[in-house]
């Protein structure tokens, strides 16, 4: 399968270095990228994640809560939205079939709205909690603007699934090939999904938030500050939040098959994509229907 890696809408948190570890000073803002997949299957076109959605960046106070736009700042541009980046490589988005979401936090599901005709994946908790909508910062963080087609989502037990390198309950996922699974990362919320994707070089798990900075899966873990405090704030569980860092430290240590990146960090996104994360992937001509032959075109 081919794979492309997007950043749909970085964020620049307060705090500079101390949530990057890479901005000039403590002053400026930070640089966190929201690093969304989008895989050519068979079945069509698999996004993962989808970071900020076209109504997101043309309407952001009506879709995002005052409390996150003044602490994260998104750098609202068009042309980054998945939507956008997704023609400009030359597909129809139309041919977006299916959704695989890692939570429902809303840097991660704004463009939702953007694929009215795709199916969504979770874990059923996920839905349920981000729904319930009981404190203050669920409201904040899920918002129910950003999900006009609930009717297409497909969830699953999260105690169900088989065994994969060292996790239990991974999913097999209704309508997509077997070289995409759902695997169980709670922590930063209750139905949070790590998503592993099988390429030709090996696996490429992201691990979505159960991690933000790139030396938490050291063998001497670190985090800067302000990302350790920002994972605080909005963890769930926080035992099953580093257990699961433990589980992937472990992995990435003995298992060269498997490649692990989450969602925010801005120089593992670079590495993978090949390019500055504020730039956008090399325009290509228009594809046609269906033409998503992994075999005539190196992966990205």
């Amino acid at each position: 399968m081919v794979v492309h890696h997007l950043n749909c809408v970085s964020t620049c948190p307060l705090g500079g270095r101390l949530m990057d570890g890479r901005a000039s000073s403590v002053v400026t803002r930070g640089e966190l990228c929201c690093h969304c997949l989008l895989v050519e299957t068979e079945q069509g076109l698999v996004l993962i994640d989808t970071g900020f959605g076209l109504e997101d960046v043309r309407n952001p106070r009506s879709r995002l809560s005052r409390f996150f736009l003044a602490l994260v700042s998104p750098d609202f541009r068009e042309e980054m939205t998945a939507i956008r980046q997704i023609e400009r490589l030359g597909y129809d988005p139309r041919d977006v079939r299916h959704i695989v979401l890692s939570h429902l936090d809303f840097d991660h599901a704004g463009g939702l709205s953007d694929f009215p005709q795709a199916t969504v994946h979770m874990f059923h908790v996920e839905s349920t909690y981000a729904r319930a909508q009981r404190t203050w910062m669920d409201r904040q963080r899920f918002r129910p603007q950003q999900w006009p087609t609930m009717q297409h989502w497909q969830t699953y037990a999260s105690d169900d699934g088989e065994r994969w390198r060292g996790f239990e309950h991974v999913r097999a996922l209704d309508g997509l090939p077997p070289s995409i699974l759902l695997v169980p990362l709670r922590g930063h919320t209750f139905g949070h999904a790590g998503i592993a994707v099988e390429g030709r070089s090996g696996w490429l798990l992201d691990a979505a938030d159960a991690y933000f900075y790139r030396d938490e899966m050291a063998d001497r873990p670190h985090c800067t500050p302000g990302l350790r405090f920002y994972q605080w704030m909005l963890e769930k569980d926080r035992r099953a939040r580093f257990e699961n860092q433990a589980r992937l430290r472990a992995l990435r240590r003995e298992d060269n098959d498997v490649l692990i990146f989450c969602s925010h960090d801005m120089v593992e996104f670079e590495a993978l994509a090949g390019r500055p994360g504020g730039t956008l992937p090399r325009e290509r001509p228009r594809q046609a229907p269906g033409a998503y032959d992994a075999a005539a075109r190196p992966a990205r």
